[in-house]
């Protein structure tokens, strides 16, 4: 029996069906059952096919999965699905929909545009339109949403769905909750054309999953059963076989009809009864109601007229139309109408035309207000139809029976006369006769928003529309059309909105219109070196010595690989660098790759400007270094360096021995540049440095000391700085304050600031000096500029003193106190760019070299470069030959050194000219060496001074991704973790780092992957990521990792997105699930690319996690957050995460794909307390309105419940 079963579910797995062996028989009903908690299937149908089979579930809870395809092309019309929950249900527990691709989010990932979707999430039932034209007219959220209803399961509950061509049916068994959606965007099952895609008459169901994976599943869906109900072959309706009433509709069911009395009519639909719709409310007529047979009519009093709402009477203008018959002057009432006459004419008796004024009727002499009877007794008054006398029998009183009373609704006759009413839903006007229509009465006519005023309805738009014309309906505004939206990137319109979005390596700012760029630098870990942020991206740059990998790492790079690092003898790789060494018996040549014999002196070659003077007693050679008359050395003080080479050096020169550099000779020498520090104070009326007034002191400081008498600060002479800051003053003696009030008249000083603040002027005077002549050498210069700088001083002291010195200040002129000026003792010598102090000189830097401007030092011009001229800051580049850069000689005096090496394919016994070209079977890349590397194995070369072991004739070309070996003379691929770009290689380049290659015969660098399994694993937070990620992971990897939090805490896992193979045949899956065996409680489990975030809590409180990938594709992988949190939250938790609007907008999806957000939500996750410290400016400044507002309700209500 145990085979059996075994055999049973591989089988259901394949997508074969079985039959239960107590169904072996066909059911005539044509359905199917699955349990979900044992994992097994019942029954069979030629027109259900389970693609996915129920595996054994946990029995626990009901977590098994199954997917269902339903086959419409054969004699059923429609299928009945039957859920019953014995659990409480847990997210993603049913779905179904035209395509395999649903996701559980409607639409459909290029598939069919004819895909409806239907789907189970939680207590919640939400319906999705397909993409057919005009679909967005018939959703509630301007995307797919066409209904949402809440609560329509609970544990241990039953729901119905029937679906068929363009139709949803359901009712929850037991209850009230029942419903059904006609629409031409639900499932196309009748072969309806899609805009894209293919004709199909299937549908696809997922039980306790989605169709399209089990990435998004879920558990409490214990049953199901999927029953085809047969075509309908017999119409009742259509052969009149029914008994429905003569005023009924028949309506055919599968097996059956139904009846229903048509409107107007009440019944059971076998028998009908016409509705007296006016014996309620009047039929909602405002003047008279006439029931008719299945209707009603509405009906007006004369001189009114039937408004087009069919309800509502309005008054007829009789005058509009030849007067109304008026002989002369005709004016409308409500409800009727009266003539009039000009003057000397009266109304006849017919009240239209009018007739002269003669006699007493005729002159009115009697007061009649209608009609003057003259009869035997004298003269009376009448009054026409529809009034009355009044008492004093002259006036006339109007009663309801004449034009309504003038009321527009309802009229009262009472002693005063009529008085007016209005039917419901309608209010009184100010004129006590009109009735104003109110909202209650169609919305008062509003297509949406409509409010009650004193002058009727008035209807009004909410955001997002616009009032048209007719003061009635709203049309929606495209927002987009008009300057984009004020949208920095996309601009999409919505139903009443729009929203914008942004261009991938931007984020929306929280007014939801601003794009800024997302510094991916900013968070820690995204380059291992260094990180360069860019719009839209970024890049990482390694540091030197090592290798890029998957995007973000860096590898150290085995030089030695690479044809053996170009060393002679023997190469070493260390991290970032390598170093090439020599057998016994030779030494490292100054190219530090080639290998010379060991007792062997190389002769020194003498630098610019300077004599070299060698002699040798034995083995030992001793030179002088002396600089050529009139120059001296750039670097120190002596006059002559000598060196020696020998056994006793171990034949290194001894400047070679501590890594020394030979000093140049410079021809330009100079005395320095001298400065002096001083301050001195004076009186302001306030201390205020403002920024101008700091700047503008220096010029006036300047220009003061330029106007002295005596050694003025002119030419030569120069102010560096001024400072500027605020002192205390001193106290004055008797004597100070009589010596004050003997002030010259005509003398500039600002008195009123002498009682005011102190300011304290920090200055440096520098002095240059004069060119040196043949009178006045340079030490000359040197006593000349001190003299100079000193008297300078002196005469400012002086003048301060004398009280003869003013400065100008923010405008005024202060005098600069008696005794403030200080100044420093020592004096500081400095040279110009260019030079650098020698002794008590300056010296430029000397031909073939440069001033570095960070050391302060003069420095050899590097391999490439030269320099012609002295007291240069940089060199220039040496010309290039063709494609081939320049190289030459350290220290490259003039451009005839620049070809100073050996260019590749040549050597020379020092690796500089005059060089030979390489003999016939050697090659060398490098320039500037030695020797030649032999082609090996006899192999010869096409002709000498060949460059790359290209040039060498094998017996066959090895394409990228292969070496030659020479020894058996054939190409081998390059093995695991090497690789080789170029053609015609005999050798392969070791992947950077810890990476290795997926396979042997790798031709890129891109192909090396680093196979550690990522992550950290932390009790309260932490991440797991796929091996190389960003980077594509290699494949046949297996990776696992544990997460166990501590006693009392819950798992929260967020995926941001995953990126798995899309054509693999689920070869790389990533599964998450309490333990290693298959049949432990899962939380989430996929094989596919998905792009939208979800997040979820482990329904396990341990997780075990596996990733493994097969050796087919490959792709990005994962980095998957995760958080533990108190299982006390475990309700606010679940209600946060498993609400659809945390994924529903755009805007909160990128929020957990925002790796500082998703940090900033795990900390309000692992201590919703920590909300509050968010909630004010600065989570506003982090998170749109709308996922504030989300979270509010959710913590607010879970801490606040009453």
């Amino acid at each position: 029996m145990a085979d059996m079963t075994i055999v049973g579910l591989l089988l259901i797995v394949v997508g074969v069906t079985v039959d239960h062996p107590a169904m072996a028989q066909r059911d005539e009903s044509e359905s199917i059952e699955l349990d979900l908690r044992e994992g097994q299937v019942y029954g069979w149908s030629d027109y259900i096919t389970v693609l996915t089979g129920p595996s054994y579930g946990s029995r626990a809870e009901c977590d098994s999965q199954a997917v269902v395809r339903v086959d419409f092309s054969g004699p059923y019309k429609s299928a009945r699905f039957v859920l019953q929950y014995n659990d409480q249900p847990r997210l993603w527990t049913f779905d179904v929909s035209d395509s395999p691709a649903a996701d559980g989010y409607g639409g459909d990932p290029g598939l069919t545009s004819n895909m409806a979707e239907t789907q189970i999430f939680n207590k919640q039932m939400r319906v999705y339109s397909n993409n057919l034209p005009g679909y967005m007219d018939a959703t509630i959220d301007g995307d797919l949403l066409i209904r949402i209803e809440d609560d329509i399961i609970d544990r241990n509950s039953r729901l119905s769905l029937e679906i068929s061509d363009e139709r949803l049916e359901w009712n929850r068994i037991g209850s009230k909750k029942k419903g059904y959606i006609n629409s031409q965007f639900l499932y196309t099952l009748s072969g309806q054309s899609p805009m894209y895609g293919e004709v199909d008459y299937y549908i696809y169901a997922g039980f306790n999953r989605v169709p399209a994976g089990t990435f998004r599943s879920g558990s409490g869906l214990c049953k199901a059963s999927v029953i085809l109900l047969k075509a309908k072959d017999v119409d009742e309706c259509m052969e009149g076989t029914h008994d429905c009433h003569p005023n009924a509709t028949c309506s055919n069911t599968p097996k059956s009809f139904r009846c229903q009395c048509r409107q107007g009519y009440v019944g059971n639909g076998r028998h009908c009864e016409d509705e007296d719709e006016c014996a309620v409310n009047n039929g909602g007529c405002v003047h008279e109601c006439t029931n008719t047979q299945g209707n009603y009519r509405c009906d007006c009093y004369d001189g009114f007229m039937l408004h087009d709402d069919g309800h509502n009477c309005i008054d007829v203008d009789e005058c509009a139309v030849n007067r109304g018959g008026c002989q002369q002057i005709c004016l409308n009432n409500m409800g009727s109408y009266e003539c009039r006459c000009s003057a000397d004419f009266v109304l006849s008796d017919n009240g239209h035309t009018c007739i002269s004024n003669k006699g007493n009727c005729k002159k009115q002499e009697h007061g009649c207000a209608h009609i003057c009877q003259e009869t035997n007794r004298g003269t009376i008054c009448q009054c026409r139809p529809g009034f009355e006398l009044a008492p004093n029998r002259k006036d006339c009183i109007v009663t309801c029976s004449h034009g309504n009373g003038g009321c527009q609704h309802e009229c009262q006759d009472t002693d005063n006369g009529p008085v007016c009413t209005c039917h419901l839903n309608y209010l009184l006007a100010s004129d006590g006769k009109t009735c104003i229509e109110t909202c209650a009465v169609n919305n008062g006519g509003c297509d949406r928003q409509c409010k009650d005023t004193q002058s009727g309805v008035r209807c009004s738009c909410p955001d997002g529309f616009t009032l048209q014309p007719d003061g009635k309906k709203c049309l929606d505004v495209d927002e987009c059309r008009i300057g984009n939206g004020g949208c920095d990137h996309d601009c999409r319109n919505t139903v009443g909105s729009f929203t914008c979005s942004c261009h991938k390596g931007y984020k929306l700012l929280t007014n939801e219109r601003t794009c800024i760029d997302i510094d991916e630098c900013s968070i820690n870990g995204t380059c291992d070196h260094t990180c360069e942020n860019t719009p839209g991206s970024f890049w990482c740059y390694c540091n030197q010595g090592y290798q890029a990998y998957g995007i973000t790492h860096c590898g150290d790079i085995d030089e030695c690989s690479i044809n053996n690092g170009g060393c002679h003898h023997t190469c070493k790789n260390h991290l970032g660098y390598y170093e090439c060494s020599c057998r016994a018996g030779y030494k490292l040549h100054p190219n530090k790759k080639d290998c010379i014999e060991a007792e062997m002196c190389i002769p020194l070659k003498a630098p610019a400007k300077a004599v070299l003077t060698c002699n040798k007693v034995g083995d030992k050679e001793t030179c002088g270094l002396t600089c050529k008359t009139s120059a001296h050395f750039s670097s120190e003080s002596e006059d002559t360096y000598t060196y020696s080479c020998g056994s006793d050096t171990e034949y290194e020169w001894t400047h070679e021995k501590v890594n020394a550099t030979m000093p140049s000779c410079s021809e330009h020498v100079n005395a320095p540049s001298l400065k002096r520090k001083a301050q001195f104070k004076f009186s302001a009326d306030k201390c205020r440095l403002r920024r101008r007034h700091r700047e503008r002191f220096q010029d006036n400081f300047s220009r003061a000391l330029s106007k002295q008498r005596r050694y003025p600060c002119t030419e030569l002479c120069q102010v560096n700085y001024v400072n500027l800051r605020c002192g205390n003053r001193p106290t004055r003696t008797k004597r100070a304050k009589k010596r004050r009030g003997r002030r010259r008249k005509g003398r500039r000083r600002e008195v009123e600031g002498q009682s005011g603040s102190v300011i304290v002027a920090e200055f440096e005077l520098q002095m240059n000096p004069e060119e040196p002549t043949d009178k006045c050498d340079v030490n000359c210069v040197r006593r000349r500029t001190e003299k100079k700088l000193r008297r300078t001083v002196n005469t400012l002291r002086k003048s301060i003193n004398r009280e003869q010195f003013f400065v100008r200040f923010a405008g005024t002129d202060y005098e600069v106190m008696r005794r403030s000026l200080k100044a420093d003792r020592g004096v500081e010598s400095i040279c110009t760019l260019g030079q650098i102090m020698v002794g008590d000189k300056c010296i430029s830097c000397s031909v073939g070299s440069y001033f570095n401007m960070e050391s302060g030092r003069c420095e050899k011009c590097p391999s490439g470069t030269y320099q012609d001229e002295e007291g240069q800051l940089t060199c220039q580049p040496c010309p290039s030959e063709g494609s081939r850069s320049a190289t030459g000689i350290v220290g490259a005096r003039n451009v005839t050194e620049c070809g100073g090496q050996c260019s590749p394919g040549h050597f020379s016994w020092d690796g500089f000219v005059p060089c030979i070209p390489c003999e016939l079977g050697t090659f060398q890349p490098d320039p500037g060496r030695t020797s030649c590397f032999s082609c090996g194995g006899g192999v010869g070369t096409i002709s000498d001074g060949a460059t790359s072991f290209e040039h060498c004739i094998v017996r066959e070309s090895c394409s990228a991704g292969q070496y030659y070996n020479v020894q058996g003379g054939q190409c081998h691929r390059c093995p695991h973790g090497f690789y080789q770009p170029r053609a015609g290689q005999n050798f392969c380049v070791r992947c950077p780092g810890n990476t290795t290659t997926d396979f042997d015969g790798s031709t890129n660098e891109n192909e090396c992957k680093d196979r550690t399994c990522g992550g950290e694993i932390g009790d309260f937070m932490g991440y797991i990521q796929s091996p190389n990620y960003p980077g594509n992971y290699p494949s046949n990897v297996e990776c696992t990792w544990h997460i166990v939090p501590p006693k009392g805490r819950r798992i929260l896992v967020v995926v941001p997105e995953i990126y798995l193979p899309a054509k693999d045949d689920c070869g790389d899956v990533l599964v998450m699930r309490k333990g290693a065996s298959p049949y432990s409680v899962t939380t989430y489990e996929t094989c596919q690319t998905y792009d939208r975030p979800i997040a979820f809590t482990s329904r396990s409180r341990k997780l075990w996690i596996q990733f493994k990938s097969n050796g087919a594709n490959s792709q990005k992988g994962f980095q998957v957050p995760y958080v533990t949190y108190d299982e006390n939250y475990q309700d606010l938790i679940e209600d946060i995460v498993r609400d659809g609007r945390l994924y529903a907008s755009d805007h909160h999806q990128e929020i957990l794909k925002d790796k500082k957000l998703v940090q900033a939500l795990f900390e309000v996750i692992a201590q919703p307390r920590n909300y509050f410290k968010y909630s004010s400016a600065e989570s506003t400044a982090m998170f749109p309105r709308s996922f504030i507002k989300l979270l509010r309700s959710k913590v607010t209500r879970f801490f606040r419940p009453f």
